[in-house]
């Protein structure tokens, strides 16, 4: 069951249409949603980030004016989507994540619900569309749990945990995937540990 309020919604990243998925699950009209900007240049996707309220997000850099926005919003009760690894896994399994999941949730003090996706890569939905073929999607939703507060935490011992909390969202989203998906996270402890209780 999903919270009620602000939080963010972290996925693994297969294909276009894993953007999509989230406007299935949800039940709400405030959803942030940043897209990077290197698709400004395509008149489709900026139609789409028109239609679908996308932020503009600076890739390869900390935009914090889109950071201030996504915090903001979320303290207002806002869904925020987000792909941790941050690409497309062109392999369909996980790649290794980034911290800025854990970063905006700590910020914002909101939950995440980790939530695993099979079936959207781009090579498989085109040639199941172009012979007329169902798509075969599934849509895993973890429960929602508080990460790691960083505001508490200085120095070297913030980057430790940011990893550690980065690892630990990467292996709830593993934990939900075929074992063939779940890539760089297949033999972490913290995957281990998770699939051992459930």
């Amino acid at each position: 069951m999903l919270p009620k309020g602000g939080y963010i919604l972290a996925s693994n990243h297969l294909g276009r249409l894993d953007s999509l998925m989230v406007y299935y699950v949800l039940d709400t009209d405030d959803i942030v949603h940043p897209l990077t900007d290197k698709y400004k240049k395509h008149p489709f996707f900026r139609l789409m980030a028109w239609w679908l309220k996308m932020t503009w997000l600076k890739r390869g850099q900390a935009d914090m004016k889109a950071m201030r926005e996504f915090i903001s919003r979320l303290k207002n009760g806002a869904v925020m989507v987000i792909t941790p690894e941050g690409t497309r896994s062109k392999s369909a399994s996980l790649l290794q994540g980034e911290s800025g999941a854990i970063y905006i949730a700590s910020a914002a003090g909101v939950p995440i619900v980790p939530v695993a996706l099979t079936g959207t890569q781009d090579a498989l939905v085109k040639s199941q569309l172009k012979k007329f073929q169902r798509l075969k999607i599934t849509i895993s939703i973890g429960k929602p749990y508080a990460p790691v507060n960083l505001k508490v935490i200085k120095g070297a011992e913030r980057d430790r945990a940011l990893q550690t909390a980065t690892d630990d969202v990467m292996c709830r989203i593993a934990a939900m995937l075929p074992e063939g998906y779940r890539g760089v996270y297949a033999s972490h402890p913290r995957l281990k540990e998770l699939l051992a209780t459930n």
